[in-house]
């Protein structure tokens, strides 16, 4: 029986920059080979084709998405091997270099017969940097605004409400229970990114096998991501192994916890990742009627929808920012594509998928 495969984003582009979260997803691993080099040499397809053929070998696959095209993958690790593969451009420090195996890729290309291509190449590079930072310069606008919209709510909260609704929903995610192995580990995430596709995420694939899953309902401000922080700190607190997915928008605001070994995940059911209720085990957890002064949607409608369609346009101007970067990307690849030898990153696949053999067999 096939693997399942979980996708996620370890890096994105958000408010706060470019924010790579890539290292806590590596951690307790006991291999990593490294794809150094250029990223028109085939890397996301040669680890596309690694976790295919693992996971019809039955072994659960983690798949992590890139935000500058989600089409494309960073890295990908196999739990169970204990081991992974990482094309991104963030250094794991989390790793001692006994941990970690180095492959440069650009061995692949025939840079010489770039050479008439290299003003070119300068050219898309920069046009590439200035539009991934004209992304994060537009998200961060619209954060500023955003921050206006969470004033108006939070002006009409009952924080009272609030900690009693976070308590009794602690209380009933854990009531009690604690880890058989009160040593917990800690994975950061994002479930959704902002890509050149618009706005993209995992939320079906990483929860369809959860027996329990609460869609917080809220506003801007209303206390979402303090409930997420205070579930996912009684979960490591208790020794479970928490998964913590952070905002895609504002990296210092969470969306999402999930606790695997209790079978529940706990998420922000707003826009623009809103789900409802679509099968058993379901529950709206909704923060608005329960601490928000009842009346505050219609008293200050007007402010609402001015600050809404404020930041929403600077999202939407940072997609398109994305969206001109990956235009750049594309012209990049095209112009390397013949410089790649694929029968050299064909190899350096069949040497990784070796490695990865030679552990699989010592479990069997």
């Amino acid at each position: 029986m096939a693997g399942k495969v979980h996708h996620f984003f370890a890096g994105d582009h958000t408010a706060k920059g470019f924010y790579p979260l890539y290292a806590f997803n590596y951690q307790g691993l006991e291999r990593v080979f490294i794809l150094q080099g250029l990223p028109y040499t085939g890397k996301s397809s040669l680890m596309e084709k690694l976790a295919d053929e693992w996971k019809d070998e039955g072994f659960d696959i983690e798949m992590i998405h890139s935000s500058s095209d989600n089409q494309a993958v960073d890295g990908v690790i196999i739990p169970q091997l204990k081991m992974g593969i990482y094309g991104g451009e963030t250094p794991l420090f989390v790793f001692n270099d006994e941990n970690l195996e180095y492959i440069n890729m650009d061995t692949a290309v025939n840079f010489d017969s770039l050479n008439d291509k290299k003003d070119t190449i300068t050219q898309l590079k920069e046009k590439m940097k200035n539009a991934y930072q004209e992304a994060q310069n537009s998200f961060k606008a619209g954060l500023d605004i955003h921050d206006d919209l969470e004033d108006v709510y939070i002006n009409q909260m009952n924080f009272t409400k609030a900690n009693q609704l976070t308590n009794q929903l602690i209380h009933q995610l854990f009531n009690n229970q604690k880890a058989a192995n009160n040593d917990s580990v800690v994975k950061r995430r994002f479930f959704g990114a902002s890509t050149p596709q618009g706005v993209v995420d995992y939320i079906p694939n990483l929860t369809e096998d959860l027996d329990k899953r609460y869609f917080i309902k809220g506003r801007a401000g209303t206390g979402k991501s303090t409930i997420l922080k205070k579930i996912a700190a009684a979960g490591e607190n208790l020794g479970f192994n928490v998964e913590i997915y952070h905002c895609g928008f504002d990296p210092l605001s969470l969306d999402m916890v999930i606790i695997r070994e209790l079978g529940f995940c706990v998420f922000d059911s707003t826009d623009p990742h809103e789900y409802f209720p679509d099968r058993e085990g379901d529950e709206i957890v909704d923060v608005y009627a329960e601490a928000v002064t009842p009346g505050t949607d219609e008293k200050y409608a007007d402010e609402i929808d001015n600050l809404t369609r404020g930041y929403k346009s600077y999202m939407k101007e940072g997609v398109a920012y994305l969206k001109e970067a990956k235009q750049h990307d594309d012209e990049l690849a095209f112009i390397y594509r013949d410089a790649v030898n694929t029968s050299v990153t064909d190899r350096i696949f069949e040497s990784i998928h070796l490695e990865f053999g030679k552990k699989a067999s010592i479990l069997e």
